[in-house]
């Protein structure tokens, strides 16, 4: 069985997509209506930058769904298609698109508004996320717990195996960084983000998104999705919203999903859009499932050569 994965924020650099959009009309094509969609050139932006404008977040977000669904149609075009879909945070809603749960259009929109309301939630540096190496979940759970002292600090993206990124109140997340290396992390790693993603601080950003939804026409889903906030496999239109809502201020369980993509019977992983992050976890979550990526036109070869292998 195979499943597609699409990578979130931290995958962007000026020119992603532009290689794509040049080899493949499907993909060319997916700029073409990103740009309609939104109201500005956003094709542009991938492909030319400038950086500091391609890193807002606000933009940031549409442009990885973009590059990740025109990589999606040019494979649509060899006729690979997935099993089961999977996306990390701002991932999920490029598989969503894969899975027939919503337009492009639409998911463009409402990922450009997902990155506006959460960097309007939290001011810029009353926040921060830190990534804690090589410490168990339940030792982090507990150093944020201890740490927290009236503020918010928590366990934000559960990567894979001593792989944990927490995030809250900028002086709560260094307490717990602190507390986590006295435990035996080899590292806590403050990260360069606009905001504390996926912790309770995020609660406004998340009732401006469900209004949002609630005028969002998502369908039933043709693939399976397993979801980011429960690690729950997914179909009706209605999991699918209300899941996507409590992502915002929610963990992202990225190490259950692919563990419950395994437990689905998937041996094939293909990260498709912008970089190999996804893949580098996959392997050490799923130690001897077949692992492969799609961001350009020579690892798409690569990958369709696999496949028909």
């Amino acid at each position: 069985m195979i499943a597609f994965l699409f990578p979130g924020q931290g995958s962007q650099k000026v020119g992603m997509g532009r290689v794509l959009a040049e080899a493949f009309p499907a993909s060319r094509v997916v700029f073409e209506q990103a740009d309609r969609a939104l109201g500005f050139e956003l094709s542009r932006l991938c492909f030319e930058g400038p950086e500091e404008e391609l890193q807002l977040t606000a933009n940031t977000q549409p442009a990885i769904l973009a590059t990740s669904v025109a990589a999606l149609r040019a494979l649509g075009e060899r006729g690979l298609r997935p099993e089961r879909v999977a996306g990390h945070s701002l991932g999920e809603y490029s598989a969503i698109v894969a899975a027939g749960g919503l337009s492009l259009e639409d998911a463009l929109v409402a990922v450009r508004r997902r990155g506006q309301y959460m960097q309007e939630a939290v001011p810029v540096g009353v926040g921060a996320m830190a990534a804690i190496l090589a410490l168990g979940l339940p030792a982090i759970e507990e150093a944020c717990r201890e740490a927290a002292q009236g503020q918010v600090v928590a366990p934000a993206n559960i990567n894979g195996p001593g792989q944990v990124v927490i995030a809250g109140d900028a002086a709560a997340v260094d307490r717990a960084s602190e507390l986590c290396k006295a435990r035996g992390a080899k590292r806590a790693v403050r990260l360069p983000v606009s905001a504390p993603f996926h912790c309770a601080l995020m609660q406004p950003a998340q009732e401006r998104l469900a209004a949002d939804f609630e005028r969002l026409g998502f369908g039933d889903l043709a693939v399976p999705l397993v979801n980011n906030v429960d690690a729950r496999t997914v179909s009706t239109g209605a999991e699918v919203r209300e899941g996507l809502v409590r992502q915002v201020s929610g963990s992202v369980r990225w190490q259950q999903c692919v563990e419950r993509l395994l437990a689905e019977g998937v041996t094939t992983f293909v990260e498709v859009g912008p970089g190999t992050v996804l893949s580098g976890l996959v392997k050490k979550i799923a130690r001897g499932a077949r692992v492969l990526n799609v961001e350009d036109p020579q690892s798409l070869e690569q990958a369709a050569a696999a496949l028909a292998g």
